[in-house]
């Protein structure tokens, strides 16, 4: 069965009226119906409303009680929820905190032993550094001695060289000397008559 215009326009009022007060031209067009019809029911609904709320004015002292105690009660239920919610979002705040500090804990433990592992590390390789520096310098300073040992002896081998040339020049003088005496001093044998003398 169709709605009427007036059923149409209060319905449109309504719905309209849950998100913010209904004028001529948002009834009007919600409902389809012509400006003077939406002016004229919109006119009725108001007014409607407004004895409505007169009459809610007009309550029984008892029913307004219970409606204080009812509302007291649903407070009373949504505080309790809404500690309830804080006291658990409390403690899983508290757990978190708990977690991070243990993991914060964790890296900064990490993070010295770390630093730890690097200065020994370094300590070492410094300590090998210098070692190696040490070696390097005894070791040149032996190659300096070798190589004063090295020229020294080829000097000397030099010089040897030098006075066995010269012993050997001494000796063969000497040689041509004795022999040359020799043949001075040794007699000649008696020539026979006819003989050259040698």
């Amino acid at each position: 069965m169709a709605q009427s215009v007036k059923d149409r326009v209060f319905a449109a009022a309504e719905q309209i009226s849950a998100e913010r007060r209904p004028t001529v031209s948002t009834v009007r067009a919600a409902a389809g119906v012509s400006n003077a019809d939406a002016t004229r029911y919109l006119k009725e609904w108001n007014e409607e409303k407004q004895a409505a709320g007169g009459q809610v004015a007009a309550t029984p002292p008892a029913i307004l009680e219970q409606a204080a105690r009812l509302a007291g009660a649903v407070w009373a239920e949504a505080s309790t929820a809404a500690n309830e919610r804080h006291q658990a979002a409390e403690e899983l705040w508290a757990r978190e905190k708990m977690e991070l500090n243990e993991e914060v804990a964790e890296l900064v433990a990490d993070l010295d032993k770390v630093t730890a592992e690097k200065e020994s590390a370094t300590a070492e390789l410094t300590n090998q550094i210098e070692e190696l520096k040490r070696q390097l310098g005894a070791t040149a300073e032996q190659l300096e001695q070798a190589r004063a040992a090295e020229q020294e002896a080829t000097s000397a081998a030099a010089a040897a060289t030098t006075r066995a040339a010269a012993a050997e020049a001494r000796a063969e003088a000497l040689q041509e000397a004795h022999n040359s005496l020799l043949k001075r001093i040794t007699p000649q044998p008696p020539t026979k008559a006819g003989e050259p003398k040698a």
